[in-house]
């Protein structure tokens, strides 16, 4: 599933295309995705100028002008892919948001394409959903943060709000393992297996700790250390796993610098050389495999 620097990438793309556009026309191709769509989300959609975007969690909020604001969310296999009318079918955005303007194609759907928003300037854009479980929604432009998928969600990790003492007052008493912990979203908002899997590393903290025991200095290096970790990510573009793009066709590529994710067997780049080294472990933890170094990470 898409995790925090993924969603952010994506919406930062979808915000250079769309942020001040006019959605000329707006096409549902089936009644919903893991949930139904809102009755009337195209009619809605269609002539509303886009505002901006916002991220919540794994969430991205498009804000329209006086008009609900639209909530997607995409799910463990979704994409939105952006082209220009008329270029072909591969998306052709680049890195900087540049576009090529080919002629002569007809835009055909790409498979699994669900919803497909079409703007005044040009632009069309897809959201592609293999698996079926990303979903779209509206919320209340005044009321955003209190939508039932959103209500209860932690801090943002990367805002100022997210400190040590806040850390420290979510996990005092709990007594789960502080990976568990840090994927609740009513502790932080956003974190997923691989990137708690990394600052967990960073911070040199067992993954089956209990949270419970975090606090102190702990938790001063384990904030700084998902931070880090997440900025990093998106500025790599993410982490380009299984059917995670972006929105401009590209991959990210901080998978090329995960210190324990996906890296089981291999050595560990602060244990003490080789022969000291006991290799990069996993574990299965809520269903979800754990990767960790059984001598840094205590």
């Amino acid at each position: 599933m898409p995790e925090l620097p993924e969603v952010e990438t994506v919406m930062r793309g979808l915000d250079a295309v769309l942020t001040g556009e006019v959605i000329r026309t707006a096409e549902t191709r089936r009644d919903g995705l893991r949930w139904p769509f809102p009755n009337g989300m195209a009619a809605a959609l269609q002539g509303a100028r886009v505002e901006g975007f916002r991220r919540r969690g794994k969430y991205m909020l498009m804000r329209l002008a006086d008009r609900p604001t639209l909530l997607i969310h995409l799910g463990m296999s979704g994409r939105m892919v952006a082209r220009r009318l008329g270029a072909p079918p591969v998306p052709s955005l680049g890195r900087q948001g540049a576009a090529s303007d080919a002629r002569g194609h007809n835009n055909p759907p790409e498979a699994h394409e669900h919803v497909v928003l079409e703007t005044e300037g040009g632009w069309r854009v897809g959201f592609v959903d293999p698996r079926r479980f990303g979903c779209m929604d509206f919320a209340p432009r005044e009321a955003e943060d209190s939508h039932p998928l959103l209500a209860g969600m932690g801090p943002e990790p990367l805002e100022e709000a997210f400190d040590v003492a806040v850390l420290e007052a979510a996990l005092a008493g709990r007594r789960t393992p502080i990976k568990a912990a840090l994927l609740d979203q009513r502790i932080v908002a956003g974190l997923g297996n691989i990137y708690v899997c990394e600052a967990l590393f960073r911070a040199e903290i067992a993954p089956t700790r209990l949270a419970t025991t975090v606090p102190g200095p702990d938790a001063a290096r384990l904030v700084p250390a998902i931070k880090a970790v997440l900025a990093e990510a998106i500025a790599a573009g993410g982490s380009s796993l299984r059917d995670y793009v972006r929105a401009d066709g590209e991959v990210g590529f901080f998978q090329e610098r995960f210190d324990v994710y996906d890296r089981e067997g291999q050595p560990c780049r602060l244990c003490p050389g080789p022969d000291g080294c006991p290799g990069i472990a996993r574990l299965v933890q809520s269903g979800r495999s754990t990767f960790y170094c059984p001598q840094t990470q205590r």
